[in-house]
């Protein structure tokens, strides 16, 4: 597995979720997947979902530690300042052998360039919001979403490897 791999395989992932709508009621769907997922995997995790800066989903598992929420908040900052997932942010800057502080001049204290920010897409209209997921490795935490969001729209998604 190479990063100009993965790189294809979540841009692709981008391209093939987006959706016509994506209001409350999907967001509790998409939302109780990813938290039904992390109890089976007993996973202490947290996640949220927003869409134009409004709450929509917000939950937590048996155990998540509270540090979780500041995860969560900077990874949304990524997703909704570069318009990609988090984990590809992150993957680019790694090939390029760069921080984000000297790519972009952006803090770490604000901006995690780690798996798990998954913008929310509607077609025609563009980058919406966010689904957020903490806890797991970043492969497995971006996965996650990727798949809670594949099963809502009904959609087979290219993969990453071992990523389960």
């Amino acid at each position: 597995m190479s990063i100009e791999s993965d790189l294809k395989t979540i841009a692709l992932q981008e391209q093939q979720l987006q959706f016509t709508a994506f209001g409350p009621d999907v967001a509790w769907s998409v939302g109780n997947r990813l938290r039904a997922d992390a109890v089976v995997r007993g996973a202490a995790m947290t996640f949220e979902i927003q869409i134009a800066g409004r709450t929509l989903f917000y939950a937590t598992t048996e155990g998540a530690p509270t540090g979780q929420a500041d995860w969560i908040r900077r990874k949304r900052n990524v997703v909704m300042r570069f318009c990609k997932s988090s984990y590809a942010v992150g993957l680019q800057l790694e090939m390029e052998g760069k921080t984000i502080e000297q790519r972009h001049g952006l803090t770490l204290t604000d901006f995690a360039m780690h798996g798990g920010g998954v913008p929310i897409t509607l077609r025609g209209t563009g980058v919406v919001g966010s689904v957020i997921s903490s806890g797991l490795h970043q492969r497995v935490d971006h996965a996650m979403v990727v798949d809670a969001l594949a099963a809502e729209l009904a959609v087979d998604v290219e993969r990453l490897p071992n990523n389960s």
